[in-house]
């Protein structure tokens, strides 16, 4: 079905709209979002992008309605497993907590803006060349493989481009609140704000690769894959915020998208056989093969999804991970002025801390053993200890 130019008009212009609205009223100032708020946008922003399903559904028919729903929940489900790249990013470079829904907004921006180029490209592609079916097909599959790595997520989180930067241009290592520039002895220097943004600019248009043949997998309709890839970007910061002390509790999530990931990737080299025209296989001929349905996939999907979460929820290792991971991130960040000032926050981040210790000296002996360098672990959580205590002293006697 061709989208009317019109309607094309209307859904860029929401689209921006909405980004507008989020740097002009939430993130211009820079601040801490409470869980109330990042709940009620994080909430928002989905509601906005099932209510914008529904209108697919009704007007465009039933099948590029299950298109747009598979292709967002898939693309939704990849933005989370991003989230775990750019906390390593931001925990890497210290970025205050006030500061990262800017550095965030960036990313999505960013991210929206490559994703585009690549789906135009792709689209492109398919058009010409039937063939791309079977790249797109064995990316998908060498994915879900490199999922399955154990320490996925440890990879080096500042990149070729920033190393080079670092080295070439004159950079400060402190902040200067949310700017870009700063001046330090007389010089014009970045700062680690540009720095961050360089780096989670050049992750987007990795897990671009991933997704835009993820998506494509499940629909070739560009309006589709355009909207489904946008709706699933719109709120990606208020869910950093809502579960940055879940991201580590979702044990099984690399297993659940290496499941996807590799189903859909199956998929397209199915449809890459139907439609093959490359000489060297069945003398260029069409391939009679099983082609699953939009339908199907949207199951899938949703099956492998509520399977992993609820195994990580439910998975004593998980709580445990969670535990170890938690209480070591908040004395970090409690430890360290530049990432949090204000006491208040830095009370908060004590008290989950503590509360982490609670359930890590309740743990089974088998899972301790989840603690990596015991004893640089232990003494961390001795300083932020000292740390509270004499910050309780100082308080006291002003």
């Amino acid at each position: 079905m061709d989208v009317p130019p019109f309607v094309w008009t209307l859904t860029i212009t929401g689209i921006v709209g909405l980004l507008a609205f989020d740097f002009f009223f939430h993130v211009r100032k820079a601040h801490t979002p409470a869980l109330k708020e990042s709940a009620i946008w994080s909430s928002i922003y989905v509601g906005i992008a099932l209510l914008f399903g529904l209108g697919v559904l009704l007007f465009g028919g039933t099948t590029m309605g299950t298109e747009y729903f598979a292709g967002y929940i898939t693309e939704k489900a990849l933005s989370v497993d991003n989230l775990f790249v750019f906390l390593i990013i931001m925990a890497s470079f210290k970025v205050p907590r006030a500061d990262q829904q800017k550095v965030l907004l960036f990313g999505i921006v960013f991210s929206l803006i490559a994703r585009t180029a690549f789906i135009f490209l792709g689209a492109a592609l398919i058009n010409s060349f039937a063939w791309v079916f079977y790249i797109f097909g064995l990316i998908l599959l060498a994915t879900a493989g490199n999922l399955l790595r154990p320490d996925n997520h440890d990879d080096d989180a500042e990149g070729l481009v920033v190393r080079l930067a670092k080295k070439y241009l004159p950079a400060s290592a402190h902040y200067d609140g949310d700017k870009l520039f700063t001046q330090e002895n007389g010089k014009r220097v970045l700062t680690p704000m540009l720095l961050v943004m360089v780096a989670i600019g050049g992750t987007d248009i990795l897990f671009a690769l991933d997704s835009i043949p993820a998506i494509f997998g499940l629909t070739q309709n560009v309006f589709i894959v355009f909207t489904a890839t946008a709706f699933s970007l719109m709120g990606l910061r208020q869910l950093f915020f809502l579960i940055d002390g879940l991201l580590d509790r979702l044990i099984f999530l690399a297993y659940g998208l290496a499941a996807i990931l590799g189903f859909i990737g199956v998929k397209l080299i199915l449809h890459a056989l139907h439609e093959n025209t490359l000489p060297f296989i069945n003398d260029g001929e069409h391939v009679n093969v099983v082609e699953v349905s939009t339908g199907v996939s949207l199951t899938v999907i949703l099956g492998v999804l509520a399977v992993t979460v609820l195994a990580s929820i439910f998975s004593p290792k998980g709580k445990a991970k969670n535990a170890v991971s938690g209480a070591k991130r908040h004395a970090t960040e409690y430890l360290d002025l530049n990432y949090e000032t204000d006491m208040a926050e830095r009370d908060k981040l004590f008290a989950r801390m503590v509360r982490e210790e609670g359930q890590l000296r309740s743990l089974p002996e088998r899972y301790k053993r989840l603690i990596r360098n015991e004893t640089e672990f232990m003494d961390l959580l001795r300083k932020a200890h000292t740390e509270h205590d004499e910050a309780q002293v100082r308080a006291a006697n002003p």
